[in-house]
């Protein structure tokens, strides 16, 4: 058996997944970064290796993507990551035509057709459009954890309307209802509505149109709330991979595989 490994360093955590010669995922990572991403790509690395009881040398072609990619010294090449995020979504969801990815410091909105990536806009300036928002949020003005977002929002009735652009006028929107005692369900659900416009405008900057099947990845996909405020906000279901923070893992895993086999490296 031979074997392909993706690695994605992003910038709030490292992905790897394991591919052999063919089928899907034979094993896979997702971990935390640290300050070091070198460090953090190499761990995932190995954390997959491990589950499938495979050494470094059991590995015929490596190949990175995401934020950090070119931190990762034992590569064999790098590929875009948006490049790698549509492969390895259509994989999983053949029907797909538009990604949504929010991730912890950035988000993506890619419109695919049959050819691949047609057109795509990005954002990893600005918090207010990313995972980052709610974390800081959450835990800086209401003092709960990032994984409570997601229920509490769903109990709300009334969310909140916030209209700041900016995560600091943001907080100060946030305080000023706190202090009139407005339900804190409702101050959550105003802030999954929120990041959703921002995303949503986005790509509508950038004329894209969100064609069905839209697919949600990213580790914002696991918020309960925001899947809601996106599909709310398109009028329409949106489609979340089993690990939504694998889309571009298994993607540039695909290419690690489809490059050996092509170039017949050895």
């Amino acid at each position: 058996m031979t074997y392909y490994v993706g690695i994605d360093v992003g910038s709030t955590t490292s992905k790897a997944v394991v591919l052999g010669d063919e089928g899907g995922a034979e094993a896979y990572s997702i971990l935390r970064n640290s300050y070091n991403l070198a460090e953090s790509g190499r761990k995932a690395f190995q954390m997959a290796l491990d589950k499938k009881g495979l050494s470094e040398n059991d590995i015929s072609y490596i190949v990175a993507t995401g934020y950090g990619r070119r931190t990762i010294d034992f590569q064999h090449e790098v590929e875009p990551e948006v490049i790698c995020h549509a492969r390895g979504t259509v994989e999983l969801i053949p029907a797909c035509r538009t990604i949504i990815d929010i991730g912890g410091q950035d988000s993506k909105i890619i419109e695919l057709d049959d050819k691949g990536v047609k057109r795509f806009q990005m954002n990893d300036k600005c918090a207010a459009g990313t995972g980052r928002y709610l974390d800081k949020l959450a835990k800086g003005i209401l003092e709960i954890e990032i994984e409570q977002l997601g229920d509490l929002s769903l109990r709300s009735s009334n969310p909140i309307h916030i209209s700041s652009q900016c995560t600091v006028f943001a907080e100060s929107e946030i305080i000023s209802y706190l202090s009139r005692s407005e339900p804190i369900q409702n101050i959550v659900a105003g802030m999954h509505y929120s990041l959703a416009r921002r995303v949503i405008q986005m790509g509508k900057a950038a004329n894209i149109k969100f064609k069905k099947d839209v697919v949600f990845s990213g580790g914002v996909a696991r918020n309960t709330g925001m899947v809601k405020a996106i599909e709310n906000l398109l009028g329409e279901q949106v489609i979340i991979p089993e690990e939504p923070q694998l889309t571009a893992a298994l993607g540039v895993a695909l290419m690690a595989r489809e490059g050996f086999l092509k170039r017949g490296v050895s």
